[in-house]
């Protein structure tokens, strides 16, 4: 019964950790990484399909991402995709390949995307202290129908906090690190 609470929260828990993660990766540093434009969708014969699904993305410098749509005809639709995407990233086509050079960031917009970043954190520490609640209020549930001691339930709480603890000191490491990132040059 305690090990299934814990598991649980564990789970829950760790899945709130990687979704702040996959919420950093759509923040940009300046600096070129394919997962920027992984959540922009492209209409592929009038179906709306992720860019990754219809062409390669590469790095081809520091601040210069290379796209390759695998059809000639979809070099278009790609290029108004990343435009729609609202990125502030002007794509420039040079044949069959198009070019996404990253702008460099201004001291005012990377504090703004440092304000983005803890905001996101700080949500991430939200959905991990109500899991806890979760957890918690559900061992309290177990203890009032007897089904394990009270002991039980300030060990299994004890343990849920040791839990909560470390799940967001890895929020608080992530972003420290995208900090970090955003404010070097």
């Amino acid at each position: 019964m305690i090990e299934d609470i814990f598991k649980d929260a564990d789970v829950r828990m760790g899945k709130s950790v990687e979704a702040f993660q996959k919420e950093l990766t759509k923040i940009r540093t300046g600096r070129a990484h394919p997962s920027l434009l992984e959540h922009i969708v492209v209409s592929y014969y009038d179906v709306d399909t992720p860019l990754n699904q219809v062409a390669t993305v590469n790095i081809e410098d520091a601040r210069t991402l290379s796209i390759m749509p695998w059809e000639a005809g979809m070099i278009g639709p790609v290029e108004k995709a990343i435009m729609k995407a609202d990125l502030g990233l002007n794509p420039v086509t040079a044949g069959n390949v198009i070019r996404v050079p990253m702008p460099p960031l201004t001291e005012q917009r990377r504090k703004e995307l440092v304000k983005v970043v803890r905001n996101e954190a700080e949500n991430a520490r939200i959905a991990i202290r109500n899991i806890r609640r979760d957890a918690n209020s559900e061992f309290k549930e177990a203890q009032k129908e007897k089904m394990i001691t009270e002991d039980e339930q300030r060990a299994g709480e004890d343990r849920v906090q040791k839990l909560t603890d470390q799940h967001i000191k890895d929020i608080d490491k992530n972003l420290e690190v995208k900090e970090t990132d955003l404010m070097s040059m």
